[in-house]
């Protein structure tokens, strides 16, 4: 299967949130350093909270940033990789289990953007990664292996249809 639509896609995706992130930093930056957030009393905190807003996106620029960069890694990786058959859940894997085959829902494990969820040609597409439940549920199985996640107070169990 062909993942590079999936990695373009998440890539896309990622690329636009870091543009909305670097625009979120700018105008809390001009905001901070604004005459009108000159604080008038001591209890004015206009300024500082405006200046904690561009710390904080600044953070989320350099997590966007890192995030990109290790999906241009796995790019290249599963590129290296196109002729291999993959036979357990590893970093890179997209995975269908049992219950989700009907709806053609498929996890994609991968390093970050977890929880963004788009569909390509008809199939619905959700990104988690090694460190949420699912992936921790999923890495190293292989297909027909039961899967068994508790979310919240409700416990999943299913099997691996297919690895990819």
């Amino acid at each position: 299967m062909n993942k590079s639509p999936l990695i373009t896609n998440i890539l896309q995706y990622l690329t636009n949130e870091l543009a909305n992130c670097k625009l979120a930093a700018n105008n809390a930056h001009l905001a901070a350093i604004d005459d009108q957030s000159v604080a008038e009393t001591q209890y004015d905190t206009l300024a500082i909270e405006s200046a904690y807003l561009a710390e904080g996106q600044s953070r989320r620029i350099a997590d966007f940033e890192l995030a990109i960069q290790q999906f241009e890694q796995l790019k290249i990786q599963l590129d290296v990789d196109k002729t291999e058959v993959i036979k357990v859940v590893r970093l890179g894997s997209l995975v269908q289990l049992s219950n989700d085959a009907k709806d053609k829902n498929w996890f994609y494990l991968a390093p970050a953007a977890a929880g963004y969820k788009f569909t390509v040609l008809e199939n619905n597409y959700t990104v988690i990664t090694p460190k949420s439940p699912m992936g921790i549920a999923l890495i190293n199985k292989s297909t027909d292996e039961e899967v068994e996640v508790l979310i919240g107070n409700n416990k999943l169990v299913d099997d691996i249809i297919a690895i990819y």
